[in-house]
């Protein structure tokens, strides 16, 4: 994994200003997470691992997500977890025209991959803070699986703050007009598909980058 010079102040910036230091925590009542579009980029490339990062530059990221029952918060052990995002420059992997310069990344498996969850609901995934593209927010896409039914297609969002803080002051994220990077509360599909912002994770600094938890609630 690259390290820019820029990432050790970028990390003092957000730690001491924007978040405090620590592990985040999963909300404590399970609600049903929001249906969302699965949009274009999605594909199985079958792969189960934690680590899905294929070296791909960008701000370290550890993804955690608890599969839950709705509204017992009973754990989902061994619930199927797939996501896939966008890198640092925002293409993701397996399709053509990705990206500002309309590059092609079919074949490629980057930032996609699967977990089970564990016996408390849990599955992590080792990944970078992903980027952003022109009219969305920044997010990761999810796929909830259960006895090969999909119960849950999601996405995952992050605060503005940070990413602010990573996207506009990291060099991985830079060399692109800012025309397109868009907030939160102006990307069309999150208001329309999580009013209440239930996908928004909690974000913690780590001492290599972050650390982003989610319950994902689904119907029991």
């Amino acid at each position: 994994m690259p390290n820019h010079p820029s990432r050790r102040a970028a990390l003092g910036t957000i730690a001491g200003g924007l978040l405090a230091p620590g592990p985040a925590t999963a909300e404590a009542t399970c609600r049903l997470t929001p249906q969302a579009v699965e949009g274009p980029f999605y594909l199985d490339p079958r792969l189960v691992r934690a680590d899905i990062r294929e070296d791909c530059p960008g701000l370290p990221l550890l993804l955690r997500l608890r599969v839950a029952t709705v509204p017992d918060c009973a754990p989902v052990a061994a619930a199927r977890i797939d996501v896939w995002h966008a890198d640092a420059q925002g293409r993701y992997s397996g399709y053509r025209d990705q990206g500002d310069r309309a590059a092609s990344t079919l074949g490629q498996t980057f930032l996609r991959g699967t977990q089970f969850a564990d016996a408390a609901g849990w599955a992590t995934f080792r990944t970078v803070y992903p980027g952003w593209y022109p009219g969305r927010a920044t997010h990761v896409h999810v796929k909830v699986i259960l006895a090969a039914r999909t119960v849950l297609t999601g996405q995952v969002y992050f605060p503005d703050a940070v990413n602010e803080a990573v996207q506009g002051g990291m060099p991985a994220y830079g060399g692109r007009a800012r025309r397109g990077r868009i907030t939160n509360d102006r990307d069309g599909l999150l208001r329309q598909d999580d009013p209440q912002r239930r996908g928004v994770a909690a974000v913690s600094a780590t001492p290599e980058g972050y650390e982003a938890v989610l319950t994902l609630g689904v119907p029991s």
